[in-house]
């Protein structure tokens, strides 16, 4: 195993999960600034972002068709989770690129097989 997974979560509480986690499945995860370009994120080189469809201070959707537009990040895997209730921006994130949309319930439920999953890749 080996590479990074970025991460774009706004809530404190969920990113330390995520990291906590990782840590024990042996994951590297490190938060990424979505106000960066996709060049600054694709020179760390990730194997996966994780992407908080709830970001408040952030265009999710914009940030998910620049990502997905750009050439060095458009074969990044993006992994988003949302509130299960959220059918439209769930169907709007998969249509603008988000590879993997999960309710945050089965995020959670899934996150340390999804993390070894990704950084196998």
């Amino acid at each position: 195993m080996g590479g990074v997974i970025l991460t774009v979560v706004e809530d404190l509480l969920f990113l330390s999960k995520i990291q906590q986690t990782a840590q024990l499945t042996g994951v590297t995860v490190k938060p990424a600034d979505p106000t960066q370009g996709p060049e600054s994120l694709a020179k760390e080189a990730p194997q996966a972002i994780i992407l908080d469809l709830n970001h408040r201070s952030l265009s999710v959707l914009e940030f998910i068709r620049t990502l997905k537009a750009h050439p060095n990040t458009k074969t990044i895997p993006l992994v988003g989770f949302v509130s299960h209730v959220q059918s439209e921006l769930i169907a709007a994130a998969r249509k603008a690129g988000c590879d993997t949309v999960l309710a945050r319930s089965a995020f959670t439920e899934q996150l340390p097989e999804l993390l070894k999953r990704l950084v196998e890749k």
